[in-house]
């Protein structure tokens, strides 16, 4: 099969190549991945067993073509969308791969195409728990990042909740931050971005959310004493004026959310961004994109172009 892979270990770039397809365990599913979605971890979340050449990648969707005789709740010809991830027999960016059966796999909507269900576990369930860690709708909430894969759903789905939202981008997306229910767009490349927050809200925001790298401390800084910070990607900051700072849980399971949220993006409810879908061949490309961190929504990568978006 076809595969982007990791030739060996401490490899800096993929390679497409042709690889044996997995093997599957008693617990495990046969995939045929016909959609990617592409992140700036996908290259580098290894794990420690990871037999060379290994192919990369975190989430897809495809089809279930084998069922493991310890698997119950999948079957043969199941469309679904899935997150496999430090896994030794390899990862998503390839034409089948081996998926646990205790992994993150929803069911896609039959009105839901394999390019849009592709895009939408990673953030989608990213997103979900950080919502999930900050308890019910309490007022105004921030997110740095609102328009990027994971900050597009945050911004949706804090304000079907009940929040009141503000949130950081480049200028080239404040429209698009407001399309989606935000009350306040600004731009984090201007200084006085924080000024304007706490114009919006001047004894500052009742929680945010950080989802680039190196936001945790600007986002803090708008939080009113006693807020509420979620860090997605992991910045670690001391708690001041009583604020909790906690980095987004990634125990629980909001399977049956992340279901939810798919019904309502094939219903037209919820919208997923997709800025760009490229071929197979493209990986390159599309992760190099990423990389820059500049993305509005999510880039997938699509193995059939007859799957359809």
């Amino acid at each position: 099969m076809r595969a982007f892979v990791l030739p060996h270990a401490g490899a800096d770039l993929p390679q497409l190549a042709d690889v044996p397809p997995p093997a599957i365990a008693d617990d495990e599913l046969l995939v045929r991945v016909q959609a990617v979605g592409v992140g700036i971890h996908d290259s580098y979340f290894l794990p420690a067993n990871a037999t060379y050449p290994y192919p990369i990648g975190i989430e897809a969707a495809g089809i279930i073509e084998g069922v493991g005789p310890l698997v119950s709740a999948h079957h043969r010809g199941d469309r679904v969308a899935f997150v496999s991830s430090m896994q030794p027999k390899g990862g998503t960016w390839a034409e089948l791969v081996a998926v646990r059966a205790d992994s993150l796999i929803v069911a896609i909507p039959a009105t839901m195409g394999f390019v849009e269900a592709a895009a939408l576990p990673v953030a989608g369930n990213t997103a979900l728990r950080a919502l999930q860690a900050l308890g019910p709708a309490q007022g105004s909430l921030f997110i740095a990042g609102g328009s990027g894969a994971i900050g597009t759903l945050a911004v949706q789905l804090a304000v079907r909740q009940g929040w009141e939202v503000a949130a950081s981008a480049s200028d080239t997306n404040h429209d698009y931050l407001r399309s989606l229910g935000a009350e306040l767009a600004v731009d984090y490349r201007d200084p006085s971005w924080s000024a304007r927050v706490l114009e919006w809200m001047p004894a500052g925001v009742d929680a945010a959310i950080a989802v680039p790298p190196s936001t945790s401390t600007g986002s803090l800084g708008v939080v009113r004493d006693g807020g509420h910070l979620i860090s997605i990607s992991g910045d670690r900051l001391a708690s001041e004026r009583g604020v909790t700072v906690q980095v987004v849980p990634h125990t629980g399971d909001v399977r049956d959310e992340l279901g939810r949220l798919m019904a309502d993006v094939a219903a037209g409810a919820v919208r997923v961004e997709i800025e760009q879908v490229l071929s197979f061949e493209d990986a390159g490309s599309a992760l190099a994109k990423v990389s820059t961190r500049h993305a509005r929504g999510k880039i997938v990568l699509q193995l059939d172009p007859t799957s359809g978006h």
